[in-house]
């Protein structure tokens, strides 16, 4: 027994002591036998395992090794497709490898980078409700390098891999005149005026998608990916995102990514040359999703309902992707975790969320924040229905057990009552401010008030200044509820100005999105600047004004932890005439913590209203010394205040 393990012992002596092999006169893969490697590259010390995505024609029928001993290969897994392999990896230390591939005589090698890892990645902090987040739609918002504009003939550029991208030929044209087309918005043009958001008092921003849309028309929102690893070079590339959110951290501002993991667009290059079968939800024949978030939680539900919500197409320009197929749930984990820790981002917002198989989406949440602890993800769960909204958010008590591990979600409900409510002049006991009322009444129904994204607008909404009549004092009541409810505050880019969808065209999502006037070179308005608001022609006659508002209200509420972090009790008056049906039309709340508390009195009528404080003795005795927000000026909280029509009163004080 002892002569057989001291033989075992000498053979693997005899293996460990066997010098590398010698790869140094392998050639370097050509373009065309390796297309592509993802993820692009690599950190050592990550929780998540690296599987490396190789394309490149027959790639399946040669044997892969690795030069240098801190990487190697733990599994190869081949495809439905025989251009494609997938990689296992065991990553040891950071450094610069080789993958070589070999079949009989032939062989080739693909560099590869495993790079070190930022000090304190994984324990980076998110969004919160200490935040104010700013929504950018990136080619509608300013344009500073104009020899991207127009479409790109293709090249190279730098991506973070160990050798450039070749950027395809993109055929979506620029035309401002145009509300669907490229408009030439850029990156460095974000980069450009980041002191303007900043100080309009926000501290994150979520851009619409910059990744390459390639689509041949309506490529400009972005929501049709054609490569998951690579800016769009209309935008700028891959190391230009990293310069902003680098340039964005140094302002105080964080920065949210927009993905989509549901669908991709037509134009993406797998969808001619897809690794496996199932890699995305069958063209042919065509199935339109049905929008029915209820299949999920509907003891009633068909399974043919459920299938068509989860496989069937969000538009025939967007495939539909099977996160059932664990190649590509593997695929999508890792690219999120690839961008933050690449481009050092700050939070996610997914797109379109119940729209995903929800099994898959639950591991995939849980595979970014096992990665990063304290990551904050934000769903678009686009459903007014509180119980069911509710339903998507990490660790709510569902009667399937279903956990979605998303930790935040879009408060639609909210957003629709307060545009309802500010319309509403002359109401019902259900109707104006008692809309608003009701939303807050439920927060029983939510797991987490804190990890709520609330809203008036967004991308995919009308302009808010349409809306609310062009009418800047019902923008100013919209803004004050958005800066002074409970959750985290996103305000669309220009409402802060009140901007307007464009008239010149037929109504259209395109014709919302308007350019950022003063974001291109010779536009006759410049609202970036105080001068260009000040003087701005009649179409934009509030801005100025709206601007300081919302300034000053954002700009305070970062310093109010009874905003961010505080309690809601909530007062709604009806109207003294014998009627039982007839509300006032106006909205009290306090938000306070144990030290200190701010009261919001919100008058949505014509007429001013006088503080009757004895209404709410409850939270708080007799006359308060406070400090009236909007005004700045020391003040009494007591009887016979009066708040003006169409008017909001803010009041911060100590408890």
């Amino acid at each position: 027994m002892k002569r057989f393990l001291a033989i075992i012992t000498l053979v693997a002596l005899a293996v460990c002591c066997q010098p590398a092999a010698d790869y140094s006169s392998v050639p370097e893969a050509s373009d065309a036998q390796i297309q592509r490697v993802e993820p692009l590259c690599w950190w050592a010390g990550m929780n998540t395992p690296l599987q490396l995505m190789v394309q490149g024609p027959g790639i399946s029928t040669f044997d892969v090794a690795v030069e240098g001993r801190g990487l190697s290969v733990t599994a190869v897994h081949p495809a439905d497709n025989p251009n494609f392999l997938f990689l296992d990896m065991a990553v040891k230390a950071p450094g610069e490898y080789n993958l070589v591939f070999t079949k009989g005589l032939e062989q080739f090698k693909y560099p590869y980078v495993i790079r070190e890892r930022a000090a304190g990645s994984r324990e980076r902090e998110s969004f919160s409700t200490a935040d104010m987040i700013y929504l950018i739609m990136p080619d509608r918002f300013a344009s500073a390098t104009g020899d991207n504009d127009t479409a790109w003939p293709g090249g190279d550029y730098d991506d973070g891999s160990a050798r450039p991208w070749a950027v395809p030929v993109t055929p979506d044209t620029v035309d401002r005149t145009d509300p669907v087309t490229r408009h030439g918005g850029d990156i460095q043009g974000m980069i450009d005026h980041l002191d303007y958001i900043a100080d309009l008092g926000a501290t994150a921003i979520w851009c619409t998608p910059l990744l390459l849309d390639n689509q041949p028309r309506e490529s400009y929102h972005g929501y049709a990916c054609a490569d998951y690893y690579h800016i769009d070079p209309r935008f700028g590339d891959n190391a230009l995102y990293k310069q902003f959110v680098d340039a964005a951290h140094a302002k105080g501002i964080k920065v949210i990514m927009d993905i989509v993991t549901n669908h991709c667009g037509t134009a993406h290059w797998w969808m001619d040359n897809a690794p496996f079968a199932d890699w995305y939800h069958p063209a042919e024949p065509y199935m339109q999703m049905n929008a029915l978030f209820s299949v999920y939680m509907d003891p009633n539900a068909s399974v043919r309902d459920r299938e068509r919500q989860e496989s069937g197409w969000f538009v025939p320009s967007m495939p539909d992707m099977n996160l059932d197929n664990p190649y590509v749930l593997k695929y999508f984990q890792q690219w999120a975790v690839w961008w933050i820790e690449y481009a050092g981002l700050d939070g996610l917002r997914v797109d379109t969320y119940p729209y995903n198989e929800p099994e898959p989406m639950s591991q995939w949440c849980k595979a970014v924040t096992d990665e990063y602890p304290n990551m904050n993800i934000v769903g678009e769960c686009w459903d007014r229905n509180i119980p069911q909204l509710a339903y998507w958010q990490k660790d709510n008590p569902n009667v399937n057990g279903f956990n979605s591990n998303l930790p935040s979600i879009m408060d639609f409900p909210l957003e629709s009552a307060i545009k309802t409510a500010l319309c509403e002049d002359y109401v019902n006991w259900d109707e104006g401010m008692t809309r608003i009322y009701t939303v807050i009444a439920q927060d029983f129904a939510y797991r987490d008030l804190s990890h709520m994204m609330t809203f008036f607008a967004n991308h995919d909404h009308a302009r808010t200044g349409d809306v609310l009549r062009e009418d800047p004092a019902r923008m100013k009541l919209a803004i004050t509820l958005l800066a002074t409810l409970r959750g985290i505050p996103q305000l669309y880019y220009g409402d802060e100005m009140m901007f307007l969808e464009r008239k010149d065209v037929p109504s259209h999502d395109g014709a919302k999105r308007i350019d950022f006037p003063g974001g291109w070179a010779g536009d006759p308005v410049n609202l970036f600047d105080k001068a260009g608001r000040e003087q701005a022609p009649r179409q934009y006659k509030s801005a100025a004004e709206l601007y300081d508002y919302t300034a000053r209200l954002f700009n305070w509420r970062k310093g109010s932890k009874a905003v961010q972090d505080g309690k809601t009790l909530h007062f709604l008056s009806r109207a003294n005439t014998g009627a039982t049906n007839i509300t006032d039309n106006t909205y009290a709340y306090f938000r306070y913590t144990d030290t200190d508390a701010v009261f919001v009195y919100i008058n949505n009528t014509f007429e001013p209203r006088a503080l009757d404080w004895n209404h709410y003795r409850e939270f708080v005795e007799g006359p308060v010394e406070g400090r009236d927000v909007l005004t700045g000026e020391n003040i009494t909280l007591r009887d016979g205040i009066t708040i003006a029509p169409k008017s909001a009163f803010v009041v911060e004080f100590k408890r």
